[in-house]
């Protein structure tokens, strides 16, 4: 399958908005399993920019406080960085699964050693059934 990538400039902060599209051969359910936002789930076993995964609080079954680890880059000259968000995430009676997030701060999950604390915009995907 093709993957296309788009952006446009924001109009919240100095930098772009990337939007990646693709139609993948599986099931809907499947594509999910590989890409939702959970503890212990295959993201960071594909992800070469996901380290760690962890829920920091549950919230409801739907809403949940997440940190996401990533590996440093570029022989280490990139640190390794960590982001803390509320993370919804949601099924629609057409079959198609969200996840969105956007930055939070919580008293539970303070800045750790060896990590730089990364800040995420408003932020998420779709797995949209189609036909076929």
């Amino acid at each position: 399958g093709e993957v296309v990538v788009s952006c446009r400039p924001s109009t919240e902060f100095a930098g772009n908005l990337y939007k990646g599209e693709g139609i993948l051969p599986g099931s809907p359910r499947d594509v999910w399993e590989c890409i939702k936002p959970v503890a212990g789930g295959l993201r960071t076993k594909w992800d070469q920019n996901v380290k760690d995964f962890e829920v920091i609080e549950a919230i409801s079954d739907t809403v949940s406080i997440c940190r996401t680890t990533t590996p440093s880059a570029c022989m280490r000259i990139i640190s390794p960085r960590e982001f803390v968000d509320v993370v919804v995430m949601k099924q629609f009676e057409d079959g198609t699964m969200l996840s969105a997030a956007t930055n939070v701060e919580h008293p539970l999950c303070p800045p750790q050693p060896n990590f730089v604390r990364g800040f995420n915009y408003p932020c998420g995907c779709f797995c949209i059934p189609v036909p076929g």
